[in-house]
């Protein structure tokens, strides 16, 4: 049956049907396909220590420095063994350390300004997560010299998960995360390069 359609009108619809395919496999092609929410990488908590040994000027200082760096209460850490050798007691207060969730991905960029935006690949661990040390609190973006704490350090603790990492924590039917859904040590470095930070 032939068609009461003009050729003209025919030509432009057909290139216009041709236009719109070749920009939507140029889209596709070009990285705008969305990833996967199930596959995000987000930062799920921060972990700030400090190691004080028995020195209980120290100590009473790294639980200062952690109440200007987060809103969240710090604890003390404890021995749980008797050391001899070290002088150690069940019990003993050690260290101190904070875990911070909320904003945790604002408050790494500030603590990485300390480190001059670079890290190294040493930081990275097989699991996806990363630690670095700050030798001096000054270094930290908003935070200015104290007298009462002189100079003073910490080691930084990232944990970095993905949607459904929860299943190997709920109280009910627990279970592994799939080799397929864990976060890789390259997965990690390129998450972390997205915030502008040089990874050597």
């Amino acid at each position: 049956m032939e068609s009461n359609i003009p050729e003209s009108i025919q030509e432009s619809t057909k290139e216009g049907v041709q236009g719109n395919t070749k920009e939507s496999v140029k889209e596709s092609t070009s990285g705008n396909v969305k990833e996967n929410p199930l596959r995000q990488i987000k930062v799920k908590k921060i972990t700030l220590n400090i190691g004080a040994g028995k020195n209980e000027d120290m100590l009473k200082k790294g639980l200062k420095l952690f109440e200007k760096l987060s809103p969240v209460k710090p604890v003390k850490t404890v021995t749980k063994r008797r050391i001899p050798g070290w002088g150690l007691r069940p019990g003993l207060a050690i260290g101190c350390k904070v875990t911070i969730r909320k904003n945790a991905e604002e408050l790494l960029k500030r603590l990485l300004v300390a480190k001059e935006n670079i890290l190294s690949l040493k930081n990275f661990d097989a699991q996806g997560n990363l630690s670095f040390g700050i030798p001096e609190y000054i270094d930290i973006e908003g935070l200015e010299y104290d007298p009462d704490l002189k100079i003073l350090g910490l080691e930084v603790a990232v944990t970095l998960e993905r949607p459904g990492f929860r299943i190997k924590r709920r109280a009910i039917r627990r279970a592994k995360i799939g080799k397929n859904h864990l976060i890789t040590k390259e997965e990690a470095v390129a998450f972390i390069k997205k915030m502008n930070i040089e990874v050597q």
